[in-house]
């Protein structure tokens, strides 16, 4: 153990002296190799502002940490990854497509259908901010009514009053008038809702074809084979001729309009 530690501190020893004489070795324009220093540390605050910023900061690091969940729940994702992942089960081959896959595409199809609502983001509050237009709170102000208003498109007017009620609310008048939090959870229940609706419609050509198969091998007395054998090739025929991602992804797009 001895040996290998006096080793371990020779190899570490050479590795330190070589970076070194690497950095003050000149080059052929006569300069050494800059190599970058970095420091953290405390500074008391010079005024009430440096304690702002540094509390903006930590929100700020405290919304990335919570971006992925923003990203599911308060988009498309919920209903497209759930749709897709009972077509998937439907089919009869929960390993196809890999979940990367599916993960992939319901982003990249969120990514599709919260283009314009992005954009109006973009056009009314980051921008203007970036451009020294409005302060912070006006532009998250902006920010969130595309946002809001893309759920409350998606949302049941049933799944609203029931948070307005559990939250002891008084009647909204208007639609403005519904807390954001009150909002977020009337839209992911009613994503779900809206999920399953259309993956019971997927289910049943798919279960109509399992009946069938099962009902033939009964009456031929082949109670052996399995009937899943027989009749994922006659689903996956009948998913293929009717072209099913085409229909599958054009509905999806389509039930947020």
């Amino acid at each position: 153990m001895r040996v290998r530690r006096i080793a371990r501190l020779a190899i570490l020893t050479g590795l330190v002296l070589t970076v070194a004489g690497c950095a003050g070795a000149p080059t052929g324009a006569g300069a050494g190799l800059p190599l970058p220093r970095v420091s953290v540390g405390v500074e008391p605050a010079q005024a009430p502002q440096d304690v702002a910023s540094g509390v903006q900061i930590l929100l700020l690091l405290t919304v990335l940490t919570l971006a992925p969940s923003l990203l599911i729940m308060l988009t498309s994702f919920t209903r497209t990854i759930i749709v897709l992942s009972l077509l998937r089960n439907a089919i009869g081959v929960p390993q196809l497509p890999p979940n990367q896959v599916l993960i992939g595409l319901a982003l990249f199809l969120t990514f599709f259908v919260m283009a314009p609502t992005w954009n109006e983001i973009n056009r009314n509050a980051v921008q203007p901010f970036m451009a020294g237009e409005i302060r912070q709170a006006e532009a998250f102000d902006r920010a969130v009514v595309p946002v809001r208003g893309f759920m409350l498109k998606q949302t049941r007017e049933r799944d609203l009053a029931l948070f307005v009620s559990l939250a002891k609310l008084e009647r909204p008048r208007t639609a403005d008038d519904i807390p954001t939090y009150v909002v977020v959870p009337s839209f992911v229940i009613s994503e779900l809702k809206t999920a399953f609706q259309m993956g019971f419609l997927i289910f049943v050509p798919f279960l109509v074809i399992d009946i069938v198969v099962s009902s033939t091998l009964m009456s031929m007395g082949m109670l052996m084979l399995p009937p899943v054998l027989i009749s994922l090739p006659f689903k996956l025929l009948l998913f293929v001729m009717v072209d099913g991602w085409h229909l599958i992804v054009r509905s999806l797009v389509l039930s947020f309009n």
